[in-house]
C-alpha cells in the first residue's frame, strides 16, 4: 500500500476538510494491512480500513478531530472483534495547503508526540536508501514518525471496448488500486457518462494504431464490437508484446483467430499466450460474472495458461 495523494486531493477538493485515517502498525492478526488507509468528511468517506467495530469507531472520531491523533485498539478486548490482534491508527486532518504541501515520493512527518525538528537517524537513513537506490519503502511508524511511499499504480491494464462487458470489467477493476486502466473505444459516445476516477478513456477511430504506444509489459483485454477489430489488436500485440492478453469469445472465435494469426505469421507458441475464453466460463455469461471471472484471473499471481483453450 502507498500514501494515494491524487484520491486525497479530490477528495478535498470536493469536501473540503478531509481526515485520513491509516493503519500505522499492527500486532497480530488485523483485517487490512499497515498502510491500509480512508478518508472521511463530514457525511461520507472512502476506502476502508476492514470494517466492523474499529472502523465505525475510527470514523466517529475522524468526524470529531481537531488534531492529528495516533490510538491504539485491542480488536477482541476493546472492540469484540475477533482478529485478535492490535492496530495502532494515524488519523490527520487535510484542506487544500496540507495537500499541496505533500511534494515528495515518499511521505515521512512527525506523530503527535515527535519533534517536527528532529528527524531520528532511522528515518534519514531510510530515506536516504529510498532515494540511492530507488527502492520502495514499507509503510511504516518508526521512533514516532510515519512513512509511506507515493502510491502509483504498477499494472498497466488496457481495455479495449466499452460494451457491457467492458463497463463491468472496469466497475470491477477501477478500485482496486493497483491497476492504471485506460479505456479504449472508436467513439466518444461508446463510453458512459460517468467514469470511475483514475480511468483513462480514450476514444480512437482506430484503436489498433494505440497499441504502439502501450508498454510491453501492459495487460490487455479484448472485447471490442467488431471481430475484425478484435483480431487486428491480437495481431499487433503480438508484434509489440504484452504481459496479459485476454481475449472475450468462443473456442470456435478462438480457433477461428488462430487460423487468421498463424497465417498472419506468428507462431502458434506466441499466440497461445492469448487468453480466449477470458474469465471462469463456469460463471456464466453475464457481464458481471465475466468482470469477476477476469478480475480474479488477473489478480492470481499463479496463474495458468488453460491448454485446452489454447491447442485444441
Amino acid at each position: 500500500m502507498g500514501f494515494d495523494v491524487a484520491a486525497l486531493r479530490a477528495a478535498v477538493a470536493r469536501h473540503g476538510r478531509v481526515v485520513r485515517v491509516v493503519i500505522a502498525s499492527l500486532r497480530g492478526s488485523s483485517p487490512r494491512e499497515v498502510g491500509t488507509a480512508m478518508l472521511v468528511w463530514e457525511g461520507g468517506q472512502a476506502g476502508t480500513i476492514g470494517g466492523g467495530a474499529l472502523e465505525y469507531e475510527a470514523i466517529e472520531t475522524a468526524r470529531h478531530l481537531i488534531g492529528t491523533r495516533l490510538s491504539k485498539h485491542a480488536l477482541g478486548p476493546d472492540l469484540g472483534q475477533c482478529c485478535g490482534g492490535a492496530v495502532t491508527l494515524l488519523s490527520e486532518i487535510y484542506d487544500t495547503a496540507a495537500v499541496d504541501a505533500l511534494d515528495s515520493e515518499v511521505i515521512a512527518r512527525p506523530v503527535r508526540g515527535a519533534s517536527a525538528g528532529a528527524m531520528p537517524l532511522a528515518v534519514r537513513r531510510l530515506l536516504a536508501q529510498a532515494r540511492g537506490q530507488g527502492i520502495v519503502l514499507p509503510s511504516q511508524l518508526i521512533e514516532g514518525w510515519m512513512i509511506e511511499p507515493v502510491h502509483h499504480p504498477q499494472r498497466a491494464l488496457w481495455i479495449w471496448g466499452a460494451g457491457h462487458v467492458g463497463r463491468a470489467l472496469v466497475d470491477v477493476l477501477a478500485p482496486l488500486p493497483d491497476f492504471a486502466i485506460i479505456w479504449v473505444d472508436t467513439a466518444p459516445e461508446r463510453f458512459p457518462e460517468r467514469v470511475p476516477p483514475g480511468v483513462m478513456v480514450v476514444p480512437a477511430a482506430a484503436p489498433g494504431e494505440l497499441v504502439a504506444h502501450a508498454p510491453t509489459h501492459a495487460d490487455h483485454l479484448i472485447l471490442t464490437y467488431s471481430h475484425a477489430l478484435d483480431l487486428e489488436l491480437c495481431h499487433r500485440l503480438l508484434g509489440h508484446g504484452f504481459g496479459f492478453a485476454g481475449l472475450i469469445g468462443s473456442k470456435s472465435k478462438w480457433a477461428r483467430f488462430r487460423s487468421r494469426l498463424v497465417s498472419l505469421g506468428h507462431e502458434r507458441a506466441a499466440i497461445a499466450r492469448i487468453t480466449c475464453p477470458i474469465g471462469v466460463p463456469s460463471l456464466g455469461k453475464h457481464p458481471q460474472a465475466i468482470a469477476i471471472g477476469v478480475a480474479s484471473e488477473l489478480l492470481n499471481p499463479h496463474r495458468e495458461i488453460r491448454r485446452e483453450d489454447k491447442t485444441a
